[in-house]
């Protein structure tokens, strides 16, 4: 799968509900958002929410996803919002594709991560 085709795939989501764990168009969350957009299987039971990089790290590489020095478009940000808070967004050439909980749906939001990235991953 290519970069463009994650990227299409995450912006065909956007304006989809937030869930907490949905998997698709009818609810979907930032886990939901990188696993459809690349294809992959999410996992039921997660941490993010506890801040655990490690955890989330490793269900990346489970779900065959390989860390990158730099990100591109169709990569997997894993970012840090909060001091407890972990979060994937889809970069895309001008920003990134991502599940906003705060906006209750997935959006595009220009430019640079809003919060420090943790790590890119790449198909």
């Amino acid at each position: 799968m290519s970069g463009a085709e994650i990227v299409a795939a995450a912006r065909a989501l956007i304006g989809a509900p937030f869930r907490l764990h949905g998997r698709g168009r009818d609810g979907i969350d930032c886990v939901g958002l990188a696993a459809v957009a690349t294809g992959r299987d999410a996992p039921c039971a997660y941490g993010l929410r506890s801040g655990d990089a490690a955890r989330a790290e490793r269900w990346l590489r489970e779900a065959g996803l390989r860390a990158v020095a730099v990100g591109a478009a169709g990569d997997v940000a894993l970012v840090r919002p909060g001091p407890m808070q972990l979060h994937l967004m889809i970069a895309t050439d001008t920003g990134f594709v991502h599940a906003h909980a705060g906006l209750g749906r997935v959006v595009e939001t220009p430019g640079a991560p809003l919060w420090p990235v943790l790590g890119w991953w790449r198909i």
